[in-house]
């Protein structure tokens, strides 16, 4: 299997001749905007990683705890910012729609910046930290409070001698349907949980009918999103990755680009001067 290319004017070659371009990103997107994964060495919240607070076995046993959690990383999002990557992306989308081309972002991140810098065509197949589910009736709702309920006010704190809030269950975010009031949860994929079929399959649509597809910032180690690039590469399309270092599945893509999303991936989508528009 020949070794990945890095060059970027024969990227270029085929990023002018694509009418569907599928861009899958990662957490090492949202890395470089300072968002904490919560994941591998000193990714910790207090003394958790993600993996043991994002289960519905660690909700059901300390909602307060999960609140506290995930209350903690919705006020974080508060002073993030879109970088540059991400707004190569929304640039390069609303662009290239003027040209009857598309541009689709499939993201496993849960932080809405994809959306805060623009983009239109965006799917969240982890779910969103600023959606919530009821655990009684299912509403799926936008929201965007701060703090989401009065008695996370100034929770969350991450030291790992902070005590934790032990609110009681009925004071935590509650669903507002005439009716329901009903326990509401994160609406995000945790882990043990099986991705939202109907994102799936629209997934799957955008990914047969791509003819380029960019894989920016994942470690290609989160299934089934890590199989998403491999099978597009399978049917001949060529896949350009755009990571810090190599992963588990470069040998399978046409182009490798290492080095920081925001660095690698402006130049590999900005305008030409041979593009209609």
């Amino acid at each position: 299997m020949a070794r990945p290319s890095s060059n970027l004017t024969k990227f270029r070659k085929e990023f002018d001749k694509a009418k569907h371009i599928a861009i899958i990103t990662g957490a090492g997107v949202s890395a470089e905007s300072g968002v904490p994964t919560f994941r591998g060495q000193g990714g910790y919240w207090r003394k958790w990683q993600a993996q043991d607070l994002a289960t519905p076995e660690a909700f059901s046993r300390d909602p307060s705890l999960v609140w506290e959690f995930y209350h903690y990383r919705r006020e974080v999002m508060r002073s993030k910012m879109p970088n540059p990557a991400h707004l190569a992306i929304m640039e390069c989308e609303s662009r290239l729609s003027q040209q009857g081309r598309s541009v689709v972002i499939i993201t496993q991140n849960i932080d809405e910046l994809h959306h805060r810098a623009g983009s239109k065509h965006v799917y969240e197949i982890h779910g969103s930290l600023f959606k919530t589910r009821c655990m009684s009736c299912g509403e799926v709702k936008a929201n965007h409070k701060s703090p989401i309920c009065p008695a996370l006010e100034g929770k969350g704190e991450p030291d790992r001698n902070a005590k934790d809030a032990r609110i009681p269950v009925d004071d935590l975010p509650r669903c507002e349907k005439r009716g329901c009031n009903g326990l509401l949860r994160p609406h995000v994929v945790w882990f043990g949980e099986t991705l939202d079929s109907d994102i799936l399959t629209a997934v799957k649509e955008e990914l047969e009918k791509c003819d380029l597809c960019l894989v920016v910032g994942t470690s290609s180690i989160v299934y089934p999103a890590a199989m998403f690039a491999p099978q597009v590469a399978g049917r001949g399309v060529p896949v350009a990755e755009f990571n810090m270092e190599c992963t588990s599945a470069t040998k399978r893509f046409k182009y490798h680009f290492e080095g920081p999303c925001g660095t690698t991936l402006p130049p590999a989508l900005e305008r030409h001067e041979n593009e209609a528009i």
